[in-house]
């Protein structure tokens, strides 16, 4: 199945739109869960309130993270997974492997080796939606 570009930007804004105002991102140790209903494992080193438009509006179906996503770590630790949650910080909407730039990972960051209070940038992060 295909569907256009127009419903390809529609559907990864509307996944933005789902997340609020004041999306939270958290970077765990370990494993990634089965889903997001799947309670969390591993430590959680970052808490991260992100901007209300964190990301870029959809083009060609993609989205990209906008501005500087950055704040000190809350544990020591060696990053897994991250997930997105709703403004309330505790609904899933988003998860993924995080590894550090070049790494493959769906979100990297500047340090694979986090240490309480030191800054944690989110170098790159994004999607594009399938069915092009």
């Amino acid at each position: 199945m295909q569907v256009d570009v127009a419903t390809r930007n529609a559907r990864a804004d509307a996944v933005e739109n789902t997340w609020g105002a004041t999306p939270v991102l958290k970077i765990f140790t370990g494993s990634m869960p089965a889903n997001c209903a799947a309670a969390n494992t591993g430590t959680n080193l970052v808490n991260m309130t992100l901007p209300a438009d964190a990301m870029s509006a959809a083009s060609a179906g993609a989205k990209a993270k906008t501005g500087t996503w950055q704040v000190n770590a809350a544990a020591t630790g060696t990053p897994g997974y991250f997930r997105i949650y709703s403004s309330d910080g505790t609904t899933c909407r988003m998860q993924g492997t995080v590894t550090a730039t070049g790494g493959g990972g769906d979100m990297t960051i500047n340090d694979m080796s986090l240490e309480t209070g030191v800054p944690v940038t989110v170098v790159t992060f994004g999607w594009t939606e399938p069915n092009a």
